[in-house]
């Protein structure tokens, strides 16, 4: 009797220390953070999660919206099962779904960007028991073109550095194969004024020949 009594009062202790350990297998949000774009164009607003449970019908996305130059925070998209596009409001016909919850993928694209969609947008994602987290956050900034950043540099920069080493290389290559060229030429103009003069000589010896033949 008491060692099942033992047994059972391990179990249930069992039960409680994993019961106070699973709220910390929180939601883990992962964005962009800082997003650049220009009016007019498509964004796609990249949000993706991890998460210790198993990703069902339970997942919920929710993504709001708050101005750069304040205001209340507005409804961008919703998902549960099935994607919700907003009926009314400035992204309405504006935002479409674009992710995989199996790929732990719930991002979502806007289309035809304005000045002011400026601003903050938040992405939340609740996978139960898994309902924990940050949310994450993406800061819009639409411009007329797109700065360029130390990486467009550096791109830019290793770029020129490769192609002026190509044209380098195609001079040098080119030099050469005139260098060589000309050498040829040379060449073969010596070996005519040896052939010349070996025939002049030849006839000399002709005609020194027959006249002493004639005496």
């Amino acid at each position: 009797m008491y060692g099942k009594s033992t047994w059972r009062a391990g179990l249930l202790l069992l039960g409680v220390q994993l019961t106070a350990l699973w709220p910390i297998a929180a939601v883990e949000i992962y964005t962009s953070q800082v997003l650049e774009a220009v009016n007019g164009t498509d964004v796609r607003l990249k949000c993706t999660f991890s998460s210790f449970a198993p990703v069902g019908d339970a997942l919920t996305v929710t993504w709001n919206f708050r101005p750069r130059d304040g205001g209340p925070e507005q409804f961008v998209f919703y998902y549960h099962v099935d994607p919700f596009k907003p009926m009314s409001g400035r992204f309405k016909d504006r935002v479409v779904w674009d992710g995989n919850p199996e790929r732990y993928d719930v991002s979502i694209i806007l289309w035809k960007l304005q000045f002011d969609d400026n601003g903050t947008y938040t992405c939340q994602v609740k996978n139960p028991p898994d309902v924990d987290g940050l949310i994450g956050e993406i800061r819009l900034s639409v411009v007329h073109t797109v700065r360029f950043s130390e990486i467009y540099f550096l791109a830019l920069a290793i770029g020129s550095a490769c192609a002026l080493m190509v044209i380098i290389v195609i001079v040098v290559v080119l030099v050469q194969h005139f260098r060589k060229k000309r050498w040829a030429e040379r060449a073969h103009k010596v070996v005519e004024i040896k052939l010349k003069e070996e025939e002049r000589l030849n006839q000399d010896k002709k005609v020194s020949v027959y006249l002493e033949d004639a005496d």
